[in-house]
């Protein structure tokens, strides 16, 4: 519920913010976007969804199971559907579904969907660095005009030692709840290692790659629903995608806080609030009935359709 609450908030306090004007001028951009570029975006979101479904595939044959990319496809939106009602249920939802469809072990099944979302922690992780790079020069230029460059630089070494210390603890520690971040951290790595041992990684990589280049497409070409926005760059791009993302995981779909980051975000890069407000509603709204009308429809197969 928490999470419900603060998305409740967040869309009060982003739309009670606007003057009756700027709510005017947010419906009639919404209302203006050019559909084709909505419906591309789509494909590139049902790509990313096959992509996905197809994926795990390669993390279960090992185990000796082989579902249907049909039934792989259903768990996969049944979980986006849960999401957007109860925050982080679709991964559990997911499990539940292929353990219905295809008489898969929960416990297995939730275990190769925790290999995947370290496999996307890395590409979410390997964006960020490729924006903070591309991006260098505007964020440098932002610390010269905005803050006395001394702190920061105390700041970051004192985060230096204070990390070198803390792995030091994590390392040599026994204390029960160290042990047990410790355990937590090695069986990341375990994850990402037994990524790279499965017989068809180079798959599994190549899928990897195409699903987050689907998810940037996807988020590229509703700027070109917003005239303000067109013709903004990739460095610009991939750093409003990584925002964007840690907003859709703060409340249920990123209600609220999703267009909120994007009209920050798009204002810091010099960009009209207008603007990302527009696209923030846009990119969020289409999305988010995309993954309530196509993803119940597949929940409503697994657990009532099939059932039956």
């Amino acid at each position: 519920m928490l999470p419900l609450t603060l998305g409740v908030f967040l869309m009060w306090f982003w739309l009670g913010g606007m003057s009756p004007q700027d709510r005017i001028d947010l419906w009639n951009d919404i209302k203006n976007a050019n559909p084709i570029w909505i419906v591309i975006s789509f494909i590139f979101s049902i790509l990313s969804h096959l992509s996905r479904a197809y994926r795990w595939k390669f993390i279960l044959e090992p185990m000796g199971y082989s579902p249907k990319l049909g039934t792989s496809l259903a768990a996969v939106m049944t979980g986006y559907f849960a999401n957007t009602f109860v925050i982080r249920s679709g991964e559990v939802l997911r499990a539940v579904s292929i353990q219905r469809t295809d008489d898969i072990p929960f416990e297995k099944a939730f275990g190769t969907i925790v290999s995947e979302r370290i496999a996307d922690l890395v590409m979410l992780i390997l964006i960020m660095i490729t924006a903070v790079i591309l991006q260098s020069t505007v964020l440098i230029d932002y610390f010269k005009r905005e803050a006395n460059p001394i702190p920061s630089i105390i700041g970051l070494a004192v985060l230096l030692v204070l990390g070198i210390i803390g792995l030091r603890i994590l390392k040599r520690s026994s204390h029960p709840f160290i042990v047990k971040i410790r355990t937590f951290g090695l069986g990341i790595l375990e994850g990402v290692k037994s990524i790279l041992a499965m017989k068809k990684n180079a798959a599994f990589i190549f899928h990897t790659l195409f699903i987050w280049s689907m998810y940037i497409a996807m988020f590229w070409i509703v700027t070109l629903t917003v005239p303000g926005l067109q013709g903004v760059s990739m460095g610009v791009i991939l750093a409003s995608f990584v925002i964007g993302a840690f907003a859709m995981s703060a409340t249920n779909a990123g209600m609220g806080a999703y267009p909120l980051a994007m009209a920050a975000i798009f204002t810091f890069f010099g960009y009209t609030e207008a603007d990302g407000n527009a696209f923030g509603s846009i990119i969020w709204g289409t999305q988010t009935i995309f993954n309530i009308i196509i993803g119940g429809l597949f929940a409503l197969y697994v657990f009532v359709v099939r059932r039956r």
